[in-house]
This record gives structure tokens, sequence and C-alpha cells, in this order.
């Protein structure tokens, strides 16, 4: 089922992202993570792809596993950085064979050791990700259903806030179906943000990410990785957790449930979860908000 049509049945949305793993171990610690989740019936689940698609084999394996195998609608991940337009279509091509017909369309984060600054686009590939929607969607066939990223906080790269809120307008332009946002641990971020795009025009759903914490050391390094603020409350409380992880996943599950539940308030059209390929979690906050409920009614 496409993205589009998924999002315009009725209740909330559940989805989740895995990243692919980098061994035997790992993938099978992924695939048990996706079994406890999968009987939580999510609407589909998306696979990330490394810096610079340095992972586009095994990001390729995962999807095709999740869809083929398990059964679940997914969403694969695919980047501009560091590639030419040549491989991103071999991808765009892979995924048609394989009956995968959900994308995000993203720029990507540089090639390890590249500072944002520094970063140029590939000669024979693209500027932004709003040209691979674009190109995803050029043959004309409806294939794919396309998603793109938004940035409560203003992406990295961006000149300003305004310029970003536009560039995020062209590619829902573009043809992009939904909007799925960076992980932000303050609501009044999103609900910003999703306020002044609708202001501009935009209406396609604009979903929100939500990253259950798992360790406070994991949570400062994907915060600033990210360059997503840790607001105060939050702060102190993982000061209290510094050296137990065991209370920092129960602080997550705490924290995420509480945000959702402002989300789900608010009136957003589900959550996409970042699970770390962990369940516990979003298992945990699942049963938390009664979301199977909402994603089945």
């Amino acid at each position: 089922m496409k993205l589009r049509d998924i999002y315009a049945q009725p209740g909330k949305t559940f989805s989740v992202e895995f990243f692919p793993p980098k061994d035997d171990a790992g993938m099978q610690r992924l695939l048990g993570a996706v079994d406890e989740l999968s009987v939580l019936h999510p609407a589909f689940c998306s696979v990330t792809y490394g810096a610079g698609g340095s992972t586009q084999d095994t990001t390729l394996d995962v999807v095709t596993r999740l869809h083929r195998d398990v059964g679940l609608e997914v969403m694969c991940h695919l980047t501009v950085v560091n590639q030419p337009r040549s491989t991103v279509h071999g991808v765009l091509d892979y995924l048609r064979e394989h009956d995968i017909e959900n994308l995000i369309a993203l720029a990507g984060d540089p090639p390890a050791g590249t500072a944002e600054g520094d970063w140029t686009p590939h000669p024979e590939g693209y500027h932004h990700s709003r040209e691979l929607v674009e190109d995803a969607l050029a043959p004309g066939d409806g294939w794919f259903s396309v998603a793109v990223a938004g940035f409560p906080e203003v992406h990295p790269r961006a000149v300003d806030r305004e310029s970003d809120l536009r560039y995020c307008k062209e590619k829902v332009d573009a043809g992009a179906d939904a909007v799925v946002t960076q992980l932000f641990f303050d609501n009044d971020d999103y609900i910003r943000y999703a306020d002044d795009l609708r202001a501009m025009g935009v209406d396609v759903p604009i979903v929100p990410g939500v990253m259950p914490v798992q360790s406070a050391a994991q949570c400062r390094r994907m915060s600033a990785m990210c360059q997503s603020k840790i607001p105060p409350r939050l702060d102190e409380l993982l000061t209290k957790v510094e050296d137990d992880n065991d209370a920092a996943v129960q602080l997550g599950i705490e924290y995420a449930t509480e945000q959702c539940q402002g989300l789900l308030e608010y009136g957003v059209p589900g959550i996409h979860f970042y699970s770390l390929n962990k369940s516990r979690s979003v298992a945990a906050i699942f049963d938390n908000l009664k979301l199977q409920t909402l994603a089945t009614a």
C-alpha cells in the first residue's frame, strides 16, 4: 500500500524505523525486534541508508526481507549525497523490481570525515533531495509514493529557518505525499513547524519522528549528530541516569509516552518511531497510548 493511501485511512498511523545491521549477529537482533513489533501491526517500517550510500546493499536486503518474508509494508530510505544519478536510478529500478513502492527521498549525511560545510554534490549527482523526488516520479507511472524529511529545528545546512520551510514546500510541490520529521524532544518545535508549513499551503501529512531514549550517552550523541536540542527538563532527567541504562530506558519510555500524548492531542496524523533496532521501548509506548486501537480504528 502506498504512503498516500496509508495516511488516508481513518485513525492514527504508527510506523517504525530500523537501521541496517553491520553483521550477522546484528541482523538476528534486528529480525528479533521486527518479530516483536510486527504483532503490533505497524502501518509500515522504514530502513535507513548509510552516509554517502555506504549501506546500500544491506538496506535493500533488509527492505526486501521485511516486505517479502515478514509481509510488512516498507519505506526505503534513499539519499543523494556522494552518489551519481546512475546509482540512484539503479536503486529505483531495484525497488520497482521487488514490488517496493514507498521511499523517502533524503539529502543524506556527508561521508564520514566530511564536515557539513565542506560537502559538495557528486559531479554526476544531485544537488538537492527535491531532484530525487522529481526523478522518482518522472516516469508518470504512479509506482512510487514518496515522503521527504522535515526539520522542526531547521536543517543543519539550511541558510535560515524561512528558507528551510520554503524548501520543504518545494519538495511537497514536487510530488511528495508526506513529510516525516527529524527527531525532536520539545513538542513546541514540531507544532510551530507544522503550523508554519500549513500556513504556507503544505497539505500533506506532517508526521512527527520520535526517538525513545536508550541511554543518556546515546541521547546526547544522537542529539548532537542531528543538532536537536535537549530541553532543560530532559537534560536534568538524563543526569540522574547517566550510569544506569535500564533506568534510562524507562525514562525514555515515560518521556516519549508523554511527548506522543501531547502530539496526538494536537492532532498529528500518526507517529514515526526511531527504534534503534530495539523493540522494548516502542512496544511499551504503544501499549501506554493504546495505539493499537487507534491504528486499527
